[in-house]
C-alpha cells in the first residue's frame, strides 16, 4: 500500500517501527568501537555503513513493498561528492564570516592524521544513520502523505528537537539546527531525489566544523582538529560551547541556502 493511501493508525505504527530501526542502526554502528586497530576500524566502518544502508533498503521493502528508490547506485559518487562540497563550503563561508567579524582566529595547524581520519569515518556513520531516519523515513513519508511544505517543516523541527539532549544544548541551539540543518537537508533530499546528497552534506558538515575548524559538533568535542583556533566574543556569533551550529551566522547562511533550494524545488514542481 502506498504511504499516501495508508490509514493514519497504520502510518503511526510504521513510524514506531522506524524508531526501532534507528535503535538498530545505532547499535550496528557501535560495532566499530570493538576493533582496536585504526586500519581495521576504518575497514569495519565501511562495511557497517554498507550494512546500515542495506537495513534501510530491507526496511522499505518489508513495510512498503518496494525497494528503496532514493539510493540509486549510479548516483552514489556524484551526489555524495556534491553533498560533501556543499557541507564543506557551508562551513568555509561560516568561518570566513566569523573571521571577518573578529570572533574566530586561526593560530596554528597540525595533529595526528590517524585521529582525523578516524573521525572522518565516524561521521560517515552518523550521517548515514541520521539521514536514513530523518530524511529517508520521516521526511519522505510525511512528504508522500501531506506534501513537501509539511514534510520540510515537521522533519526540521523533529531533527532540531532531538538535539536538545546533547551536551551544552539549549532551546536556541535546537531551533538553530532545525533552521540551518533540518531545512537544508530536507530541501537537498527533495531536490536531489537521493539520500546520497544529504548524507554527503551531513558528513562534511560534522567533519569540517569539528575536525577541520575545531568547533564542538552539536555540543560534543570532536577530537583531533587540523586547524588550531581561538574563538572569542558573543555566543550569539560563535555558538558558544555548543559549537558553530548555534551561531546566528550559521543560521543565516543555512537559511539562505535552504531558501534557494526550496525555490529550486518549487520551480521544478
Amino acid at each position: 500500500m502506498a504511504i499516501k493511501e495508508m490509514p493514519v493508525w497504520k502510518w503511526v505504527l510504521l513510524f514506531i517501527a522506524a524508531l526501532f530501526l534507528s535503535l538498530l542502526l545505532y547499535g550496528f554502528s557501535s560495532l566499530t568501537t570493538l576493533i582496536p586497530n585504526a586500519w581495521g576500524r576504518w575497514v569495519c566502518t565501511l562495511a557497517v555503513a554498507a550494512g546500515m544502508l542495506g537495513l534501510y533498503t530491507l526496511f522499505v521493502h518489508w513495510f512498503e513493498g518496494h525497494w528503496a528508490q532514493d539510493l540509486p547506485l549510479k548516483k552514489c559518487l556524484p551526489h555524495t561528492a556534491a553533498g560533501l562540497g556543499v557541507g564543506l563550503g557551508y562551513f568555509v563561508i561560516v568561518v570566513a564570516l566569523m573571521m571577518a567579524v573578529g570572533v574566530y582566529k586561526i593560530t596554528g595547524a597540525g595533529c595526528d592524521w590517524k585521529d582525523v581520519v578516524s573521525s572522518f569515518f565516524v561521521f560517515l556513520l552518523v550521517a548515514i544513520g541520521e539521514e536514513v531516519i530523518f530524511r529517508g523515513v520521516f521526511f519522505r513519508w510525511i512528504d508522500e502523505k501531506w506534501g513537501f511544505a509539511v514534510a520540510l517543516l515537521l522533519s526540521a523541527l523533529i531533527f532540531g528537537l532531538v538535539h536538545i539532549t546533547n551536551d551544552n544544548a539549549s532551546w536556541w541551539s535546537s531551533l538553530a539546527i532545525a533552521i540551518e540543518a533540518g531545512l537544508l537537508l530536507g530541501a537537498i533530499y527533495k531536490y536531489s531525489g537521493t539520500l546520497w546528497a544529504p548524507i554527503g552534506v551531513h558528513w562534511a558538515w560534522n567533519f569540517s566544523q569539528g575536525n577541520i575548524f575545531g568547533f564542538a559538533v552539536s555540543g560534543t568535542d570532536a577530537g583531533a582538529t587540523l586547524l588550531h583556533s581561538e574563538v572569542s566574543g558573543s555566543e550569539w556569533l560563535t555558538g558558544g560551547a555548543f559549537g558553530a551550529e548555534a551561531s546566528v551566522i550559521a543560521v543565516v547562511v543555512g537559511a539562505a541556502v535552504s531558501a534557494w533550494l526550496v525555490w529550486k524545488v518549487c520551480k521544478r514542481a
